[in-house]
């Protein structure tokens, strides 16, 4: 059994189904990567726990009623009475791109990690197999809750677990472009498995092209490397070897890019889990993501991709 911990924030998602319509969900990004997660690996072979925190409203409830309905575990969601969980409203143009409107200021994800978490979350970390987690977790952290965390992610690596961290840099969450580069480079001297957008590494780092970025990237050490980069596929740098292009899915109606990336990194952890290298694992990152692409809102219907609890004990 590995053991997976995704952390970062779940908030309610209002989707424009029309001008005057809105669909309810719950998205974000680490969320939305977990739920890929657990309907892409067979549940007694890899256990999945979201660790956030939500308030005691109906929508917190409803909020722990999807999680757990993705067969993700919700022992290690903070309950912080009197608040409720972050809302975001997304429109799509006639290409697919998205539109942000948040109201998230007084999330209760924002203690995570905070003086008053409790200890078991830490812990729980340290044992976690693998941890995942982006620059949205990091965006969203007091700087003394970001020191906490970074010590959980290394005395955790010092067991033999594995960090897997995605950029997804989203420059209003931050005061200075100065300060999500330097959390971000901190983070990645914690990190196993590398899995950027190209258009944030740019835009935190200045590189001129995604092989740029690899060159930089394979400097630092970090022995997986995959550099997501839209119609272009992605860049592999793994294992030494020279960087390798592995081309994204052809022929894709793209309806919605909501969690595109999200569901690329799922795939992408589900193939790796089960044995497959960087570059097929790549391959079954597009594949995943063509999928999501071609519907609305952050999480497909079952009907697409089925849930956990639908395939419990399947191979």
């Amino acid at each position: 059994m590995t053991r997976v911990a995704a952390i970062g924030e779940c908030m309610v998602e209002l989707t424009h189904r029309g001008e005057d319509t809105l669909a309810l969900g719950f998205a974000g990004d680490t969320f939305n990567t977990a739920v890929y997660l657990a309907r892409s690996t067979p549940a007694q072979d890899v256990s999945i726990d979201y660790v956030t925190a939500v308030g005691d409203d109906w929508y917190s409830e409803r909020l722990l009623a999807a999680v757990a309905a993705e067969g993700i575990g919700t022992g290690l969601v903070q309950r912080v009475p009197g608040h409720s969980p972050g809302l975001y409203l997304v429109r799509t143009d006639g290409a697919g791109e998205r539109s942000f409107t948040y109201h998230r200021s007084e999330s209760p994800a924002r203690r995570l990690f905070d003086a008053d978490s409790p200890e078991r979350i830490d812990q729980a970390v340290v044992e976690s197999d693998v941890v995942y987690l982006s620059a949205i977790t990091l965006q969203i952290l007091s700087e003394p809750a970001r020191e906490r965390l970074w010590a959980a992610l290394a005395a955790g690596r010092a067991r033999g677990g594995r960090v897997v961290f995605d950029s997804n840099y989203r420059p209003r969450g931050w005061p200075t472009v100065a300060a999500a580069r330097a959390a971000v480079q901190r983070t990645l001297q914690l990190t196993d498995v590398y899995l950027p957008t190209f258009e944030d590494e740019q835009a935190l780092f200045g590189d001129r092209d995604a092989q740029a970025c690899a060159i930089r990237l394979a400097a630092l050490g970090i022995t997986e490397v995959v550099i997501k980069n839209g119609s272009d596929g992605c860049l592999v740098v793994a294992g030494g070897e020279a960087a390798v292009t592995v081309p994204a899915q052809s022929g894709v109606a793209v309806v919605d890019t909501t969690a595109a990336g999200d569901s690329f990194n799922a795939g992408y952890l589900a193939a790796r889990l089960r044995g497959e290298p960087p570059w097929q694992a790549a391959s079954a990152g597009h594949r995943l993501a063509a999928i999501v692409v071609g519907r609305p809102g952050a999480i497909v219907p079952d009907e697409v991709l089925p849930r956990r609890e639908l395939l419990l004990g399947s191979p």
